[in-house]
């Protein structure tokens, strides 16, 4: 199987990896977060990742896209829905197609490892992008090696975020 792995960031990548070597499904992952600002954090996340996967011997694939502007225009109007509305669809979207144009089998993401995020919103625009694509999302249910992944990504010394990436989930990191 030919997997194109979405990632949001290396810490999250983590237990993703391990699981699907384990299955023998050697994955290639797939940089698109044009949601993650600001620049320094976005920069911040890129660059673990680009180290992380050479030290693991994973291929990887950078689109680069800050994508500040278009983040902006699309979220505008409704903050509180903007990772259903633009976050998930434009990433996903973007694997999804890339995948297709690409030649490989399937697509997954490493968004599906984090309790924090939007589990059920994330397999359905998934699937949703699959269906538009006519290609295969390969769902993994990564929340059970979430805290697993996160403490060999600390051991790895990699770069733990403090917020999801966008700069509205930063406020709410400081509000909350």
């Amino acid at each position: 199987m030919k997997l194109l792995l979405h990632t949001c960031c290396a810490p999250c990548s983590v237990y993703c990896i391990d699981s699907l070597r384990k299955e023998n499904i050697e994955p290639i992952v797939y940089w698109f977060n044009p949601n993650i600002h600001p620049y320094t954090e976005y920069k911040a996340r890129r660059d673990c990742l680009k180290e992380y996967t050479k030290s693991i011997n994973v291929k990887a694939i950078f689109e680069e896209n800050y994508g500040i502007r278009d983040f902006c225009k699309n979220v505008s109007g409704d903050l509180e829905n903007r990772c259903q509305n633009y976050c998930y669809p434009v990433r996903l979207e973007q694997t999804a197609k890339y995948a297709k144009e690409n030649g490989f089998d399937s697509f997954s993401t490493t968004l599906l490892v984090s309790p924090y995020q939007k589990h059920d919103i994330i397999i359905k625009v998934a699937e949703q992008m699959a269906k538009k694509y006519d290609i295969d999302f390969l769902y993994r249910d990564f929340r059970v090696g979430f805290r697993e992944g996160q403490n060999k990504a600390r051991e790895f010394g990699l770069y733990m975020q403090k917020y999801c990436g966008c700069v509205f989930s930063e406020e709410e990191r400081y509000i909350q």
